[in-house]
């Protein structure tokens, strides 16, 4: 039986969120409205969706500010990924990232912990870097979304055991399409993930030592 565990990004296995980095670059008044519209929907008082493109139009990221943040997701990953995603996949288990998160930024992370599959949010950018646009269709931009990746995979691969680990409102979501869900709280404790979720994990070394014997 496969076995699969994904893993949000943000706040999950980085302790930054990437668009406030992105936002912080762009100056302090873009930050405070980024930071609260990423907030609110994290919290699952918005729908993901209000917010994806007013950040964006915000902060108009260049290629060259997202290989930024994507250094800072290197100097910020959780101290028990790296060894523990080793474990997992010696153990048999497929390791990826489930993310609303942007992958020019992400990828440079996924490679240092070894996982080869990322969905996550593309970004177009033209001949000198400059900000284009996104995918608007990709999933992750939506309410909805983190699920409807789930049951496209488990469709394509049959029975499997499904994991999902993350801290906010959209990996909740994911709860009724996966055999266990598991809030993430060692960088964010949202009130909406923690009433709702029925286990969790401070590190992702106790994911493997305490919630995979299923």
């Amino acid at each position: 039986m496969k076995k699969i565990i994904a893993f949000d990004c943000d706040s999950t296995l980085s302790s930054i969120e990437g668009v406030d980095e992105l936002a912080r670059i762009a100056g302090d008044q873009i930050f405070q409205e980024v930071e609260n519209l990423t907030n609110l929907a994290m919290d699952g008082k918005i729908p993901v969706e209000e917010v994806f493109t007013r950040r964006l139009d915000l902060i108009r990221p260049t290629y060259a500010q997202c290989k930024e943040v994507g250094a800072m997701y290197l100097n910020t990953i959780e101290p028990t990924a790296k060894e523990t995603i080793k474990k997992l996949q010696d153990q048999e288990w497929e390791c990826i990232i489930i993310s609303g998160g942007f992958e020019p930024c992400i990828a440079p992370l996924a490679q240092e912990l070894g996982i080869a599959r990322v969905e996550a949010v593309p970004l177009q950018f033209d001949a000198e870097g400059q900000y284009l646009g996104f995918d608007e269709k990709y999933p992750t931009t939506r309410s909805g979304g983190k699920p409807e990746i789930i049951r496209s995979i488990r469709a394509k691969i049959g029975r499997s055991r499904f994991v999902m680990v993350g801290d906010g409102a959209s990996d909740l979501e994911t709860d009724s399409e996966v055999d266990t869900f598991i809030g993430f709280f060692r960088y964010a404790q949202r009130e909406s993930v923690a009433q709702n979720c029925n286990t969790h994990a401070f590190s992702i070394s106790e994911i493997m030592e305490t919630h995979l014997n299923f």
